[in-house]
């Protein structure tokens, strides 16, 4: 069964996201065919798409290697996401559906619940689902893959605390929420980057140690190809 590229590239991102891959690593594509349990065709592909991404560069007679975003690119990232994202929330309260906003508000009923009881890993990923759900609430898919790379690319670049008043960061996502549901778009846009610039001081941005990488085998899951 031939594993898709877009599979690839996913295990490709996550690896170089979690440090795997450091910045400035060289990729080879049989190594990295190896690694997944693939050919080189979807490798090539998958590099070809993480480069466009910014993930990737590619230097003559060099090869491909994971690109070294400086700082103030690395900062540049937070700006544009603070610009973006309010304009996704008032979108989403223009073409919110009723399944957006069951969605988001069962996010918030649950990021309550964990926030009460102190479960910092579990608020971490709800955060991040409460995010992108309301990007695609926004019905711009343009705008919504922007937004995801964003949150890609930030997770590479910096490590984000955990806030010291979880229960009022979800209270702000639950009045966007509130927001969206009454169409109100200057209001989920202004609430929206309230919250975004509140999360600004928890960004600490990560230093590449030079580690030499290590690389083992780690299979694809083909889950996905099935579907």
């Amino acid at each position: 069964m031939r594993i898709p590229a877009h599979s690839v590239c996913t295990a490709i991102r996550d690896d170089i996201v979690s440090g795997v891959f450091e910045r400035g690593s060289r990729l080879t594509e049989d190594q990295l065919a190896r690694r997944y349990g693939v050919s080189r065709v979807p490798v090539r592909e998958a590099l070809r798409t993480l480069e466009s991404e910014g993930f990737v560069i590619t230097r003559r007679h060099a090869g491909a290697q994971v690109a070294e975003p400086t700082e103030q690119e690395a900062a540049d990232l937070l700006d544009m996401r603070a610009l973006l994202e309010p304009l996704g929330a008032a979108r989403a309260a223009q073409r919110r559906t009723e399944a957006h906003l069951k969605v988001l508000r069962g996010l918030v009923r649950l990021g309550q619940e964990r926030a009460r009881g102190g479960a910092g890993e579990d608020l971490r990923s709800l955060g991040g689902w409460f995010h992108e759900t309301l990007a695609q609430a926004s019905g711009s898919p343009a705008l919504t893959a922007l937004l995801t790379q964003l949150r890609h690319k930030i997770a590479w670049m910096y490590a984000v605390e955990q806030p010291e008043r979880p229960v009022e960061a979800w209270a702000e996502r639950g009045a966007i929420v509130d927001a969206v549901a009454r169409g109100d778009a200057e209001r989920a846009r202004t609430l929206t980057a309230l919250h975004a610039e509140r999360a600004l001081p928890l960004h600490r941005l990560k230093r590449p140690d030079r580690e030499r990488v290590r690389v083992s085998q780690h299979a694809v899951n083909t889950a996905s190809a099935r579907n």
